[in-house]
């Protein structure tokens, strides 16, 4: 698909997250765009309340509040894990899955829990989503939003040493390897995140 000509008004982005893995994810895969983005939190943006149970309204929330307190317009994702054994868990709760039964917030608690809950699951398939909404303002009336979906199997031992989150036990058929084992051009090529985005620019090159 060719690169879609970015207005002015949108070389200069707010990532809505603080999260250092997005942001090395993002800025790959917008900075042919000419898009710079810069992470809330030089900005002085405190994290928004995600309050919602779908990917897409959080997403939103989240932009619209980092473009508030900057009058910048702004990107944000929401993503995480969804398993068929656990009727789509942790979904929207994947970066706290653990510290919501009272564990901490890290990673490896989160993974150590999911292998734990997947104990004796003969179904094993899972899917990351991943949302991207851009808003041009607070109140931008429409949105671009672009949905990726990754479709994969839990592993119960991890491998590879990139990525982060859940990618050391997301486990890709097609590619015999996890997500955290794949070199980051090629996870920035099949990742969720880049299957949002190809959708959500095909959207910017008709706004």
């Amino acid at each position: 698909m060719t690169a879609p000509k970015i207005p002015d008004s949108l070389r200069r982005v707010v990532l809505a997250s603080n999260n250092a893995g997005k942001l090395r994810e993002f800025s790959a895969l917008f900075a042919p765009l000419g898009m710079e983005l810069v992470p809330q939190g030089e900005l002085g943006v405190p994290e928004a309340e995600e309050p919602h149970v779908t990917f897409v309204e959080n997403a939103l929330a989240k932009a619209r509040h980092a473009s508030r307190l900057t009058g910048l317009p702004a990107l944000a994702d929401d993503s995480g894990l969804c398993v068929a054994a656990l009727d789509g868990a942790p979904g929207v709760y994947s970066a706290r899955y653990a510290k919501m039964l009272g564990g901490e917030k890290s990673d490896q608690a989160n993974n150590e829990l999911l292998v734990r809950n997947l104990a004796g699951a003969a179904d094993r398939s899972a899917w990351y989503v991943a949302v991207l909404a851009l808003v041009r303002s607070e109140n931008d009336p429409r949105p671009l939003i672009g949905e990726g979906l990754w479709h994969g199997e839990i592993i119960d031992q991890p491998e590879g040493a990139n990525g982060f989150g859940y990618d050391p036990h997301f486990y890709l058929p097609d590619q015999a390897l996890t997500a955290a084992a794949l070199e980051p051009e090629e996870k920035n090529r099949l990742s969720h995140r880049a299957r949002a985005l190809r959708e959500l620019l095909s959207k910017l090159s008709q706004a």
